[in-house]
């Protein structure tokens, strides 16, 4: 079963994969789906080195590169350093996470360990703009732009090389901006997504979005991860789901394993949108640091990437030192849905069988 979108991009099936593990992406390209790797918490040595990979173990198929498009403003200023913005944070919210790091008796950085247990926003705008350049120096068939849209030039040179252009957004007004500079495709996510997200749900923004920006195809992002739930999206007119949470707990998933286990166990009701971790609301697996912030003598957080800056050293160590309460992720509400765990390939066959099945069941109710 294929939508226009799935032409336009040439998969075989309406389903987008968004992940930071490379393993994912190509998995899913491989199954019938498109792959979406996440470049935001990678150097930009780093992502040259994932996208070759991905390159290499795709097998041929199309997959795609989601990438920061942030609007003008002092903070992505190309010749403001992170570590300047970093000794600007001020004293009172330095010593809470200190206070915090001593409550939850999180050890000091341990040299040489990994890095990339957290992706908070705290890239400098020469950086996203060399994400992009990588980007498109590959077989990319799909760049997408998780805040505002990308410029013209880069439009424009994306459609000269036969690379679509998508945009994520939270509200009508969003969708229509991507739609004037050109985008090809809208992601309209809703509140129920994990990650950055915005204040309307998936049901009610999908059908809004895709009448706003008629005949541009449009995605479907949060609350989505299984085929009763596609089925429920394509039926509001949407060309497919853009999906992240759901790959989370499957076995190509480089998550840490103490992670996983704790997304299977959780109910929907375990996610919390805050803006403790990047300075922008994000939708997460709930832990204790959270919880901290939200308390009444709690001082305020601070703007991305300000706060991301001050947060990601602390949850480093967590994951570093295996503090399990404090090792969290970015997910969304369906997290209440992943009891099991799976192969990609077998996750988009359960997907799109049920797809089937809920579209013939429904079929035959409405006939009967």
């Amino acid at each position: 079963m294929t939508t226009r979108f799935c032409a336009a991009v040439g998969v075989d099936y309406p389903i987008v994969a968004f992940s930071h593990c490379r393993d994912v992406v190509a998995a899913v390209s491989r199954a019938g789906g498109l792959g979406v790797f996440g470049a935001a918490k990678f150097t930009p040595e780093q992502l040259e080195v994932e996208l070759s990979w991905i390159d290499e173990h795709v097998g041929g198929r199309p997959y795609g590169v989601d990438v920061l498009a942030p609007s003008p403003s002092a903070v992505d200023d190309p010749e403001l350093d992170l570590s300047a913005l970093a000794e600007q944070i001020p004293e009172q919210q330095r010593r809470f996470v200190d206070d915090l790091a001593e409550r939850f008796d999180v050890p000091p950085a341990k040299e040489g360990a990994s890095t990339f247990a957290f992706a908070g926003i705290v890239v400098s705008r020469r950086t996203i703009e060399a994400h992009v350049e990588i980007a498109l120096s590959h077989r990319v068939k799909f760049l997408v732009s998780a805040l505002g849209p990308f410029r013209k030039e880069i439009v424009d040179r994306a459609h000269a090389q036969g690379t679509l252009i998508g945009g994520m957004c939270g509200s009508v007004a969003h969708a229509i901006r991507h739609a004037s500079a050109g985008a090809d495709v809208i992601i309209a996510q809703g509140h129920e997504a994990g990650g950055h997200t915005g204040e309307i749900s998936t049901l009610v923004l999908t059908p809004q979005v895709v009448d706003a920006v008629a005949p541009i195809p449009v995605l479907a992002a949060g609350g989505v991860g299984t085929g009763r739930q596609l089925a429920a999206v394509l039926a509001l007119g949407a060309q497919g789901a853009w999906m992240g949470s759901a790959w989370l707990t499957t076995e190509e998933s480089d998550v840490d394993e103490l992670v996983i286990e704790k997304l299977l166990q959780a109910d929907s009701s375990q996610t919390i949108r805050t803006k403790s971790l990047t300075g922008k609301p994000v939708r997460t697996l709930r832990t204790p640091l959270e919880d901290a912030w939200s308390q009444p003598n709690a001082p305020p957080t601070l703007p991305a990437p300000q706060q991301g800056l001050l947060m990601r050293p602390l949850i480093q160590r967590a994951f570093q030192n295996n503090i399990e309460p404090l090792m969290g992720s970015a997910v969304g509400q369906v997290v209440g849905l992943m009891k099991e765990r799976r192969a990609c390939r077998a996750l988009v066959n359960e997907i799109m069988t049920e797809l089937v099945e809920t579209l013939d069941r429904v079929g035959t109710e409405l006939s009967e």
